[in-house]
C-alpha cells in the first residue's frame, strides 16, 4: 500500500541509491552503489558558479566493497563523477583504508574512525550504511549454506533486529527453534 495522498507540493530534489550485489567467479562478492542527487530547476554549482540544468546530478558517486563470506572487506573502490566542488573526488583514495575491516557490529563506528569527517566524503560515508546492509542479503544464502545440515551454537545476528525476528516470534520458532522463547506447545497425548 503506497503512502497516502500528499498535500500539494513541487518536487525539488531527487536522491537514488542503487545497491547491488555480485558473486564473483573468484569467490569473492562485489558490493556496489550508486548515489545521485538531482534538482528539478536550473541552479549554479558551488564551485565557480556553472549553471546546473534540472536533472544534472549534483552528487553522482560510486562505491564498491570487495568481501568475502566472513563480510571481511578486501578491497575498495570509489568514484565521485560529480560533487559541489572540484576537490570532492579527491578524497576518494581515502576509501582504500575500509580494507580489512568486517561489516557487522560497530560498523558505523569502524567507518568513522576511518573515514570520517574531513577524511572522507559525508555522501560516500552515507552509503556505505546501504552497501552492509546490501553485503548481509547478497550473501545470505550462500553464507547459510556454509551451516546447512549443522544446529547453530550462537545466536544469529538477526535475533530482536526486529519485530519479526524477535525471539519469542512464530518466523523465529520455524527459523531457529533452539533459540525460540515463547511458549512451546506440547504434543497431545
Amino acid at each position: 500500500m503506497p503512502l497516502t495522498d500528499p498535500a500539494p507540493r513541487t518536487l525539488k530534489h531527487t536522491r537514488v541509491i542503487e545497491c547491488k550485489g555480485y558473486e564473483r567467479n573468484d569467490g569473492l562478492w562485489d558490493i556496489e552503489g550508486h548515489l545521485v542527487d538531482t534538482k528539478t530547476y536550473v541552479h549554479t554549482s558551488r564551485d565557480g558558479g556553472r549553471e546546473r540544468q534540472p536533472g544534472d546530478p549534483v552528487h553522482n558517486m560510486w562505491l564498491r566493497l570487495t568481501i568475502d563470506l566472513n563480510l571481511r572487506i578486501h578491497d575498495v573502490e570509489a568514484v565521485t563523477d560529480s560533487g559541489p566542488y572540484a576537490i570532492c573526488g579527491d578524497v576518494t583514495p581515502n576509501f582504500k583504508l575500509l580494507a580489512g575491516l568486517t561489516i557487522g557490529p560497530g560498523w558505523r563506528k569502524k567507518i568513522a574512525a576511518r573515514v570520517g569527517g574531513v577524511h572522507g566524503c559525508t555522501h560516500l560515508v552515507e552509503l556505505l550504511g546501504p552497501l552492509g546492509t546490501t553485503a548481509y542479503q547478497a550473501t545470505g544464502r550462500a553464507r547459510e549454506s556454509r551451516f546447512a545440515g549443522q544446529l547453530l551454537v550462537e545466536k544469529p545476528y538477526q535475533l530482536n533486529s526486529c519485530h519479526v525476528y524477535r525471539d519469542d516470534s512464530p518466523a523465529v520458532k520455524e527459523r531457529w527453534p533452539q533459540f525460540y522463547t515463547g511458549e512451546r506447545q506440547t504434543a497431545r497425548k
